[in-house]
């Protein structure tokens, strides 16, 4: 029952804050366009609900030239590749703010287990021993509060497995306000992640 009202709430939600950020949403385009020539959003395939894909929508961050397919972290001096603008979006979140139409659109949640890479099959399969796969993935998490990039795959994958188990209206709203407190203190990110 909790999933309809879930999902209605998403796409309420959703729906406000593309009609309230829009002008935000201008301003950050045109930093992007006079940053680094190219598109302003950034398509990547990730795994959503029972392991299928979509395209994650994102403000880019990154340099045209910056190789395709491979996670920042496993680039070689990652730092050369993030773009001015991209460091500061990264840094306060805000380069995931355009996934509020993948909510709109139904390929995510805005409370979920973060959406893995097409090809990070560890924590897919990590996932799978806990049903993680099996829910829609979210703009922020359980795992997302709890140590975000600092922790391991395994780590991630079982406090994912933690909020199937707890899936309930006041696990989202305590999880949706840590994450306001996780941003504004930019907890758990790590440059180049």
């Amino acid at each position: 029952m909790y999933l309809h009202i879930k999902r209605m709430i998403d796409i309420i939600l959703s729906l406000l804050a593309i009609i309230i950020l829009s002008p935000f949403f201008a301003c950050i385009a045109v930093c992007t366009k006079l940053d680094d020539p190219g598109p302003v959003f950034f398509r990547q395939k990730r795994v959503t609900i029972h392991k299928q894909y979509f395209k994650i929508l994102k403000f880019r961050t990154m340099k045209i030239s910056t190789p395709k397919d491979c996670p920042t972290h496993l680039l070689e001096n990652p730092e050369q590749y993030i773009t001015k603008i991209g460091k500061f979006l990264r840094k306060t979140s805000l380069d995931e703010l355009p996934q509020i139409f993948n909510i709109l659109k139904g390929d995510m949640a805005i409370i979920g287990p973060r959406p893995a890479l097409w090809n990070q099959y560890d924590l897919i399969t990590e996932r799978d021993k806990y049903g993680a796969n099996d829910v829609l993935p979210g703009l922020t998490g359980w795992a997302q509060i709890n140590g975000r990039d600092e922790i391991s795959i395994v780590l991630k994958a079982k406090l994912d497995g933690e909020y199937v188990k707890k899936l309930s209206v006041i696990f989202d709203i305590r999880i949706f306000f840590k994450t306001v407190f996780s941003v504004l203190c930019s907890k758990g990110v790590k440059e180049g992640k």
